[in-house]
């Protein structure tokens, strides 16, 4: 029997064929890897230095492996930031972890969720140094969120987690001409 040209014998053969690769297709997505994070150590001067530089608008997120409230701020935090990247805008992740998780705790932590992004990890241990540095009103507490864009004297620290829909409205103030 011909169908458009095709035997019942050969659509069944294609229809095999066709599952086979997209099971093959999609075994080959779940062990597909990213690439391994650079987690640079930096002092706050340095981390201060890479701000004020910046040309792009930047989310600078302070948070640790350890952190409750940080882990769970983490998804919406790169999801919002990862779809405003077509503005250029960039996330940075700044682990306060302990000496002993950096790198691979946090290195495990970031590639274990997927987590994107630009990432420091602080070699700062007085918070009373170094949070003032940042922002006079930053106590130590984590998470915190400074977002930064230079092109437009934008600058604004956020001192606890912020919501889904605070983090939308930080990041169009954030965006907006």
């Amino acid at each position: 029997m011909y169908i458009s040209g095709l035997t019942l014998f050969s659509r069944r053969k294609i229809k095999k064929f066709m599952k086979w690769l997209l099971a093959l297709f999609l075994t080959s997505i779940l062990y597909v890897k990213l690439p391994a994070q650079e987690i640079k150590k930096v002092t706050i001067d340095e981390l201060n230095s890479y701000i004020n530089k910046s040309s792009k608008p930047l989310v600078i997120n302070f948070w640790a492996t350890w952190c409750g409230p940080c882990v769970a701020e983490m998804p919406y935090l790169v999801n919002q930031t990862k779809a405003l990247s077509i503005k250029g805008v960039e996330l940075v992740l700044v682990s306060l972890d302990f000496e002993e998780g950096y790198p691979n705790e946090i290195k495990s932590f970031l590639n274990n969720n997927n987590y994107i992004a630009t990432n420091f990890w602080l070699n700062e241990s007085d918070a009373s140094e170094f949070c003032p540095k940042l922002d006079k009103k930053w106590e130590g507490t984590i998470p915190v969120t400074l977002m930064v864009n230079n092109l437009k004297n934008y600058r604004r620290f956020y001192g606890s987690a912020l919501t889904p829909k605070e983090l939308q409205k930080a990041l169009k103030s954030l965006t907006e001409n």
